[in-house]
């Protein structure tokens, strides 16, 4: 057991060291907390002995191993009296006296048996001193505990069971020693380790007890995994004593049990370690009995409020909000009912539940208590004593669900959002002032989430409706100006039906507006463009352009560029659609005898300009500043208003511009400015696009 010892006094030490370390720092000047840092310095200068008497036999080690023990011991006997001193006073004489004699003893003891032989007695003196200190060390800790109200002894609790189990397991030790005049050395390997696990619960009465003059804080969490390593540790020590004596009084069975008992103790851990339940019921009883408050609110906080943002993460936010909520109380999981836009309240999301498949309506009973009273609904306590809830009657449903447990609603902005119904707890939790006032408080921050979550989506799916009923408008201007040419074809006719020339240009009209049809019924079914910007021939679309508004007066003029190889980066149905509306508009404007230009001109390498040109009516200023570029406001009769407004709106997609110069009576002059593609590496850039894209 030397290598047992060696580490479990290691460890030990470290834990004294770290403490120390810990209690310097937080010492404010008060005596108690100075003698607090003088026993733990104590304990960490016995545990560092232990260790290297572990380490190497040596009797010079072993003795002064024994005298840090005798300053450790006094160390905590003083630390007690002096905490004892404000709560007798006048009574402490007997106290410090019996502690003085104590120590006394054991330096006696030590004396005794360095200089005579004891080793065949049937009483050592030494081990009779040590057995008297830890006889005293629990008088005085049962005192201690005794002098305070039970109003008071939250602070001092956690100190007296850490120092009542120390003395415990060294009036064991010794007593056995004194018995059987010899040390059990696997007890004696374990020393250390045992001293070492109360550290967590003598931190915990240091934050405490102000009166200490010590500014520590001990987490719930620190408390938890502490005495859950400690229980650990003590449960694998008692599985290896049995295993010891199952081994040596076994007979020729004993090693195959002793292996079968630790692998299956092993695996019996593993199993507690990894238990929901057990973890919740361990954390209700120190919650019960080491604290005054149930929860510690700022880790409970920060932990609820990284729950609600880590949706997305494996778990929607819906799931999410059932998770904060459930850990509060040790529920394993729920179901969340939200609010539709029909105003009922419809299953959303569930965690660890099967499917329930039933809607409340906000006029229901249920809705409206939650709404109203926004209590939350214990199902247990209702079941016995309904009275509180001021004659509500559950819908039908709820009472099949059998471990349903609590109704939490969720209300933000005093709306009901919806409301939660978890299951049954892992382990008995009692629900009190402590925890509704918890829940109530959770609730509205889970509700604030989800309440914006519902605004984001109505906000998006208005968003889509937007953009779908824009895409309608400009698809319907472009029917407009289809059914236009098709209205002037029907006109002339009347006229020229027996021309074969007028009958090819006739069914060249209608193939092209059917085409343009179908095309713009595609867009407005997929709702996206229908092609990539590409390098387009922008020569090629105003003589496409001038073509199709051949047969209107005024006959539009092309001024042909002395550039014919000028080329944009665009969609061409859009380009050409867009500055079809241009000239459309210019049309609109100018009488028959009037006139129209369209021209192209290369202005430098990096754009190109449309400039179409009219003596037409023309524009106010008023109207192009203001009401010109907004879509529906027009100064046809017959016009929409949202050719300009998509023309500009395109435009400025592919990094492009629109400017108007107008005069009333004297026409207007447009300019569409397009980026210029140079044919190399546009061309080129198009070619991959196309490769990748099959």
């Amino acid at each position: 057991m030397a290598d047992v010892a060696f580490w479990g006094y290691g460890f030990a030490a470290l834990g004294f060291f770290l403490f120390a370390l810990y209690v310097f720092f937080a010492w404010r000047g008060g005596l108690p907390g100075g003698l607090l840092f003088v026993a733990v310095v104590s304990s960490f200068l016995w545990a560092l002995g232990g260790m290297a008497s572990a380490h190497v036999s040596s009797g010079v080690l072993a003795w002064v191993s024994m005298v840090l023990d005798v300053a450790r011991g006094g160390a905590w006997f003083l630390f007690l009296i002096v905490l004892m001193r404000p709560l007798w006073p006048g009574r402490m004489r007997w106290p410090a006296i019996l502690a003085a004699c104590t120590v006394l003893g054991q330096v006696l003891g030590l004396i005794a048996e360095f200089f005579g032989d004891f080793q065949g007695a049937a009483m050592r003196p030494v081990l009779v001193a040590w057995l008297a200190h830890a006889v005293v060390g629990l008088i005085l800790v049962e005192h201690l505990y005794r002098a305070l109200p039970g109003a008071s002894r939250w602070g001092i609790k956690p100190l007296c069971i850490a120092l009542g189990a120390g003395y415990i397991f060294e009036l064991y030790l010794f007593a056995d020693a004194t018995l059987f005049s010899r040390i059990d050395g696997d007890v004696w390997a374990v020393r250390g380790l045992a001293h070492a696990t109360l550290i967590p619960l003598i931190a915990l009465s240091g934050s405490r007890n102000p009166s200490w003059t010590l500014r520590m804080a001990m987490s719930r969490e620190m408390v938890f995994h502490s005495t859950a390593l400690a229980a650990a540790g003590a449960y694998l020590l008692v599985i290896a004593a049995v295993a010891y004596y199952v081994r040596y009084f076994g007979g020729d069975w004993g090693r195959a049990l002793q292996l079968s008992l630790l692998f299956a103790g092993l695996v019996l851990l593993g199993a507690l370690l990894f238990s929901g339940s057990q973890r919740a019921r361990l954390k209700v009883f120190l919650s019960k009995h080491l604290f005054s408050y149930r929860y510690d609110y700022r880790n409970e906080w920060l932990r609820f409020t990284q729950a609600l943002a880590m949706a997305g993460k494996g778990l929607d936010l819906g799931q999410s909000v059932i998770k904060a909520l459930s850990d509060l109380v040790e529920s394993p999981g729920g179901v969340l009912w939200l609010r539709d836009s029909y105003g009922k309240f419809v299953p959303f999301a569930r965690l660890n539940r099967p499917l329930v498949d039933v809607a409340e309506t906000e006029q229901s009973e249920l809705c409206r208590f939650l709404s109203d009273r926004e209590w939350v609904i214990n199902l247990e306590e209702y079941r016995v004593r309904p009275q509180p809830y001021g004659g509500l009657v559950l819908p039908e449903w709820l009472s099949t669900l059998g471990d349903a447990w609590l109704v939490i609603p969720l209300k933000s902005s005093e709306t009901l959002v919806g409301f939660v119904v978890l299951s049954l707890p892992r382990a008995p939790f009692e629900i009190d002032w402590e925890v509704l006032d918890l829940l109530k408080t959770a609730q509205r921050q889970a509700a604030g989430y989800l309440e914006r979550m519902l605004a984001a989506e109505a906000l998006l799916e208005a968003r889509k409706f937007d953009s779908f009923n824009r895409m309608s408008a400009f698809v319907v201007h472009d029917l407009k100006n289809l059914v236009a040419q098709l209205s002037l074809m029907l006109k002339n006719a009347e006229r020229h039906w027996s021309n074969p020339e007028f009958q090819k240009d006739m069914l060249e009209t209608v193939a092209h507006v059917e085409g343009r049809m179908r095309g713009l019924m595609l867009q407005l079914q997929e709702k996206r463009p229908i092609d990539p910007p590409r390098v387009v021939d922008v020569v090629q679309i105003l003589r496409n352009v001038c073509q199709s508004k051949r047969g209107q007066l005024p006959q539009v003029e092309l001024l042909e560029p002395a550039e014919q190889q000028a080329q944009a980066k665009a969609h061409p149905e859009r380009l050409e659609r867009i500055v079809g509306h241009v000239v459309q508009n210019a049309i609109d404007a100018t009488e028959a005898s009037g006139e129209i230009r369209v021209r192209l001109e290369a202005v430098d390498d990096v754009c190109l300009r449309i400039v179409v040109e009219d003596s037409g009516c023309g524009m106010s200023a008023d109207f192009l500043r203001d009401r010109l570029s907004r879509p529906f406001q027009t100064t046809k009769s017959s016009g929409m208003g949202i050719g300009v407004f998509e023309t500009r709106q395109y435009l400025n997609e592919i990094g492009g511009d629109l400017q108007f110069e107008s005069e009333v009576g004297r026409g207007t002059r447009v300019t569409i400015q397009l980026p210029r593609a140079t044919l190399a590496r546009d061309t080129i850039q198009d070619g991959a696009s196309e490769i990748h894209a099959g």
